[in-house]
């Protein structure tokens, strides 16, 4: 099996946060932190590195990990962060992750290597009721894959998953370890209840 420790995980933070009015997402406050310090602090134990994709903000994010911004900013949406992550991680192997679930398990990048066994296998997050497809598991080798996908001017991601093995991940026993801070009542609301 592949060894979590072996992996760099890239927390997703790279969007223009348009359903957030705009706002960097990763550096809303949750129970008094910035939401990406709560994946730093998910992540770090699970993997062997962990790097922020930004377009803003770059100094406030380098305080806090190695920072790899989108090769265009053209806000491309994930995918822009997954050529990023792929094109500098150290290791084949790289985990991504939306600064906007701070929720994740610690079981995540564990579930996710053993369920790839080919180069070409993206494992993705199934919570039972929807897959979760920017939190996925990609080797480097796809990397061409997804610039010639970019080149094309396509920026679905489940339309450039489609092109290959896509391995769905059961996580329903806690689906409620991706609930998504897409907008600021959720964000509110997830505040109000009892921190974690």
């Amino acid at each position: 099996m592949l060894d979590p420790k072996d992996i760099t995980a890239v927390i997703l933070a790279g969007g223009r946060g348009l359903r957030m009015q705009g706002a960097d997402k990763g550096l809303l406050t949750l129970w008094g932190q910035p939401l990406v310090c709560h994946l730093l602090a998910r992540l770090k134990p699970q993997t062997g590195q962990v790097m922020i994709n930004a377009n803003r903000n770059l100094a406030q994010y380098r305080e806090l990990a190695t920072v790899i911004p989108d090769s265009e900013l053209s806000y491309a949406g994930p995918l822009a962060g997954f050529q990023a992550g792929l094109a500098h991680a150290p290791s084949e192997w790289v985990l991504f992750v939306p600064c906007d679930s701070p929720l994740i398990p610690d079981c995540l990048a564990t579930r996710l290597c053993a369920a790839v066994h080919r180069h070409d296998d993206i494992a993705v997050v199934d919570d039972g009721t929807q897959l979760h497809a920017a939190t996925a598991l990609i080797h480097q080798s796809l990397l061409p894959s997804l610039c010639n996908y970019l080149d094309g001017g396509d920026r679905k991601l489940q339309l450039w998953f489609e092109q290959h093995r896509l391995v769905p991940v059961d996580f329903s026993d806690m689906p409620e370890a991706f609930y998504n801070l897409n907008t600021p009542d959720a964000l509110q609301a997830l505040e109000a209840s009892k921190a974690p």
